[in-house]
């Protein structure tokens, strides 16, 4: 990490802070160790290196998240521990009752009842209560593009009741593309398009790989441009069919002598979209406005209103402009959000609503989302984002789609209500089971239980169990 001595250029930072557009940066800024130098020559001071760097301080907030979760009990394990002891005690019992008190052959009745309540009373159908379900749900989720870590994701996401989310590639695709163009007078549209998307051909910047997209979707064809140069932190400039073509900030237009402060209001009405606005000039007159922004995905808008019907609270936060999330939030009717969010305080948001009581979901795709995704209870990644935060998460949607969350969260209560008809069946069957096979009937019915019959229903207790877990891959 350092800070620029001598220089221009824009900076791809988007392994860091997960946000597609490179930012300018020019004498005195700041600049992030792992961030990727894209068009021009700079000279940095370095300030911090090895473990003192952003990305060591982010790898290691996410170990000492992860090394803060306390491991899940199993009750099942634990009541089975306890129940093997209770039963072999009982079984004894039975064999003493049945041969000091119990009718002739006593000792033998009270073998064959001693082994009938030790095979009625395997714990098959209780150690697989759990299990059953989970393997069945999780099958059922990976069918579904959801991706379990583990069980305890599966039993707690269903307590979620608050979703902190980010916004580049998790609300949004996290891909600029061409927004719209607003043309002066006397210019048209698609030309103003053409010329803008042949200049930006000798560019690799995003937003101009976001312009060429989309005149070449229209079909347009475009002539190379002559004479391209990169004005580092300004834009680009060069000729289009014998016309000098700006590309460019406010900068460039002043540097140029080209007036366009009478589209300030255009201008800053397309920043409050949350577009990013560039400035084109043609043979040396102001042309119009060209914005390019990072689309909502279709499917957002659909996935957090089911959320909410769920009754989870959301919140954005993200490390683009306050402007630009305000906009975006707007549109998703996010009534919450934070703006310029690092890595840190966004792990700082989920400690603040967990300490408020909060059971906390993150959800989130890049590196700058790790640190939350291992603090929240339930760290929810994006398929389409880093290999980090897939690695930290603990649910990860293959797809990148937010209406997997609320299917996930479905699948979770159905899962645990499944776990809890199992564990009650086979508490029910053993409550029951046990003192028949102990021989309590024999006074009223004068019949012993067969260990043979008693293998059976022990057989037919863990069938219904899996059989009811089974059920599951028809949730919908």
């Amino acid at each position: 990490d350092g800070v620029v001595e001598t220089g221009t250029s824009s900076v791809d930072e988007s392994m860091l802070t997960g946000e597609p557009i490179p930012v300018t940066k020019q004498i005195g800024d700041k600049v992030i160790g792992g961030s990727l130098n894209a068009n021009g020559a700079l000279v940095i001071k370095a300030q911090k290196i090895g473990s003192e760097t952003l990305l060591s301080r982010i790898v290691e907030l996410v170990s000492q998240a992860q090394r803060s979760k306390a491991p899940m009990q199993r009750m099942a394990d634990l009541v089975s521990g306890y129940f093997v002891i209770v039963v072999v005690a009982i079984s004894l019992l039975t064999l003493l009752i049945w041969g000091l008190f119990g009718p002739d052959p006593t000792w033998a009745n009270g073998l064959v009842n001693a082994v009938a309540v030790l095979i009625i009373a395997c714990p098959c159908a209780l150690g697989l209560a759990t299990p059953m379900s989970i393997m069945v749900a999780s099958g059922k989720g990976a069918s579904r593009g959801i991706l379990f870590r583990d069980a305890s994701a599966i039993e707690n996401l269903r307590k979620v009741d608050l979703l902190l989310v980010d916004k580049t590639g998790t609300l949004t695709e996290g891909k600029p593309r061409f927004h719209s163009v607003i043309t002066a007078p006397n210019f048209a549209e698609d030309e103003v398009l053409r010329l803008t998307a042949s200049l930006d051909q000798a560019s690799e910047h995003p937003l101009a790989n976001a312009i060429v997209q989309a005149a070449r979707d229209k079909g347009m064809m475009l002539p190379e441009p002559i004479n391209f140069l990169s004005h580092a932190g300004m834009g680009v400039s060069g000729e289009i069919e014998g016309k000098k073509i700006l590309i460019g900030n406010e900068l460039l237009m002043e540097t140029n002598q080209v007036q366009s402060s009478s589209f300030s209001r255009q201008v800053e009405a397309l920043r409050e979209e949350g577009a990013s606005v560039m400035q084109v000039a043609i043979g040396g007159t102001f042309a119009g406005l060209i914005a390019v922004a990072d689309p909502i995905k279709a499917t957002t808008i659909a996935a957090l209103k089911d959320l909410q019907t769920d009754g989870i609270r959301i919140v954005m936060a993200t490390g683009d402009a306050t402007t630009t999330a305000k906009s975006v939030a707007q549109k998703l009717g996010i009534s919450e959000f934070y703006g310029e969010v690092t890595p840190e305080k966004k792990l700082q948001l989920v400690e603040k609503f967990q300490h408020e009581g909060f059971f906390v979901a993150m959800a989130g795709d890049g590196i700058n989302d790790a640190p939350a995704l291992a603090q929240a209870n339930i760290g929810i990644a994006m398929g389409t984002g880093t290999d980090v935060a897939m690695n930290t998460g603990q649910i990860t949607l293959v797809k990148g789609d937010l209406r997997n969350i609320s299917g996930a969260v479905s699948l979770s209560r159905a899962t645990v209500r499944n776990m809890k008809q199992n564990l009650a069946f086979a508490f029910i069957y053993n409550a029951l089971g046990v003192p028949i096979a102990a021989g309590v009937l024999y006074p009223i019915t004068g019949l012993l239980l067969s260990p043979m019959i008693a293998a059976l229903a022990m057989s037919l207790s863990s069938a219904s169990v899996i059989t009811n877990a089974l059920r599951l891959n028809s949730h919908t």
